[in-house]
């Protein structure tokens, strides 16, 4: 039989407080509670192992997302349950996949160099469907100074090398990862100027930690749902 706990002691346990424990019941997070006659919530260990199993999940797939599971698990429904933690775990994959695409991009660009008489060939809408963002992003990018197209004589419009196609590559990529646009110009500098790839591969070796950090929480996450879910079944 389950013990029973009160409110101030599941909160006293996770280090919350007790309204934050009720938050957590109104919103799903944790399973619906019977009350006293006199009105008084009861709780018990297994609110107590879903707290914890949440509180897991949330370090490694943040807040929304184990909101979503967690309903799902107090709504019996573990299909959808599984299905938002799965995506969580895509979309690492994804970034793992694209930081690679444009390591291979990065060193092609390192290898080719950057012609700054090259002519231009790709118009700003396909540089930015290139590198997934809309256009006002690139000239915004520009008027920072990171990047440096040429104009068309006859018409003004905004000329790409490949060259500059793969530094607006390098700028998504390290905007991405939230590297602050101080980082990314020194970063540019030095690539037009000596095509050291030192600070970029620091800045990209950051963020591979950064991705592995973020792995091993999910799996923790993960983790703690799998042994809670063991309880409910």
């Amino acid at each position: 039989m389950s013990e029973r706990l009160r409110a101030v002691d599941l909160a006293r346990a996770a280090g919350i407080s007790t309204q934050q424990v009720r938050n957590y019941v109104e919103t799903g997070i944790l399973p619906p509670v019977e009350r006293t006659d006199s009105g008084y919530r009861v709780f018990t260990t297994a609110h107590a192992e879903a707290l914890t199993a949440a509180r897991e999940l949330a370090t490694g797939h943040g807040w929304p997302t184990t909101g979503a599971i967690m309903r799902a698990v107090h709504d019996e429904d573990l299909e959808a349950a599984l299905a938002v933690l799965d995506e969580s775990h895509a979309e690492l994959h994804r970034e793992r996949t694209e930081l690679a695409a444009v390591l291979a991009a990065l060193d092609t660009l390192l290898a080719v160099g950057v012609a700054p008489g090259e002519r231009g060939s790709l118009r700003i809408g396909e540089v930015a469907d290139a590198v997934g963002v809309q256009p006002p992003v690139l000239r915004l990018w520009e008027a920072r100074g990171l990047l440096r197209p040429m104009r068309e004589k006859s018409t003004g419009y905004r000329l790409y090398s490949a060259a500059e196609a793969r530094m607006a590559q390098v700028v998504a990529l390290l905007r991405r990862g939230n590297h602050p646009f101080a980082t990314i110009e020194a970063v540019l500098a030095e690539l037009r100027t000596t095509g050291s790839p030192e600070r970029v591969r620091l800045a990209l070796a950051a963020r591979e930690r950064e991705l592995h950090h973020r792995s091993l929480s999910r799996l923790r996450g993960s983790a703690a749902l799998y042994a809670y879910l063991r309880r409910l079944l």
